[in-house]
């Protein structure tokens, strides 16, 4: 996949595109639907598929004291993206100056003027341009006279009417769901991050964990989950290991100023620190609880990877 970044200077290969439009937070079935809609046009018309989007999340520019609430940083977006078969990702530096662009220049000047837009796909609730004025029947009108054609997706919603929105994954994790949350993403949601030092508690008790922070990714229900863990080697590849994952506070020992994702890996023996780690939720096993001793701690970690090796195992 091609990433652009620099709307002053468009590659030849990133014009004359079919083109995606949107935040894409999660890449969600909902947002494959649009960029199946884009796909289709490409393939009728010879031209490359591309997605637009912007970085960061315009909420976090606006509202810069809410909680973080991403699904997905801009590395885990553009690999979904990619595994939709986008070839070109536009993403735009989302700030100050570039909010206050109108809608209209935003069509004229970026989608036909520098991208050369042959075709553009965006979902019915997709705003743009200064205060949000941009509506998807702005962007078809000026798609008819600026030379490119456009598809509004209609809101899509999965089996028994599953709403297929990142509000929908959000909510999922904020309440413990996992499996409704990986059923609207269509694979099961990710955080990642490089292993740090910690306090080495895990260990003590005989469960090393690796500790990775959450950062910009939005925080799920505190807890204990089943997990898979990826390793990255730095060269594309990844190793895979199941294991069970505690998120949350640490409200036994030493209770911590913000969540921490605590992983341990089964089978796994090595150093960890400094690697890129992949975690994959697969299960919610239970709530973040306090113990009165060690003891009881260690006893429940024995019966969390128990009920993890039972929740990943194969159906």
């Amino acid at each position: 996949m091609r990433v652009v970044s620099d709307l002053s200077a468009i590659p030849p290969q990133a014009r004359g595109a079919s083109i995606a439009l949107g935040n894409f937070d999660g890449v969600h079935r909902g947002h494959a639907v649009v960029i199946g809609a884009a796909a289709e046009a490409a393939r009728r018309l010879g031209a490359p598929l591309a997605a637009l989007t912007f970085e960061p999340h315009p909420r976090e520019l606006f509202r810069p004291d809410d909680p973080p609430f991403r699904l997905t940083l801009a590395e885990a977006k553009r690999d979904a993206l990619a595994a939709l078969g986008v070839e070109v990702l536009v993403s735009v530096p989302f700030d100050h100056g570039f909010s206050r662009i109108e809608a209209e220049d935003f069509v004229r000047d970026i989608l036909a003027r520098r991208l050369a837009a042959r075709h553009v796909a965006c979902g019915p609730n997709f705003h743009f341009g200064h205060r949000r004025r941009g509506t998807p029947s702005l962007l078809a009108s000026l798609g008819g006279e600026l030379g490119f054609g456009v598809t509004v997706v209609e809101k899509a919603t999965g089996e028994g009417g599953l709403p297929l929105s990142s509000t929908a994954v959000r909510e999922a994790l904020a309440a413990g769901d996992v499996a409704r949350a990986n059923a609207i993403l269509g694979r099961p949601w990710e955080i990642r991050g490089v292993v740090e030092r910690g306090a080495a508690l895990g260990r003590s008790l005989g469960f090393p964990t690796a500790n990775v922070r959450l950062g910009r990714h939005l925080a799920p229900r505190f807890g204990v989950y089943a997990v898979r863990a990826g390793i990255e080697d730095g060269a594309g590849g990844v190793a895979w290991f199941d294991g069970a994952a505690s998120l949350g506070l640490r409200p036994t020992v030493n209770p911590l100023p913000e969540p921490l994702l605590e992983v341990f890996l089964f089978g796994f023996s090595g150093d960890l620190y400094g690697k890129r780690l992949r975690v994959a939720f697969v299960a919610f096993l239970r709530e973040e609880a306090r113990f009165e001793s060690l003891e009881a701690l260690a006893e429940q970690m024995r019966a969390d990877c128990e009920a993890a090796r039972a929740a990943l195992a194969p159906a």
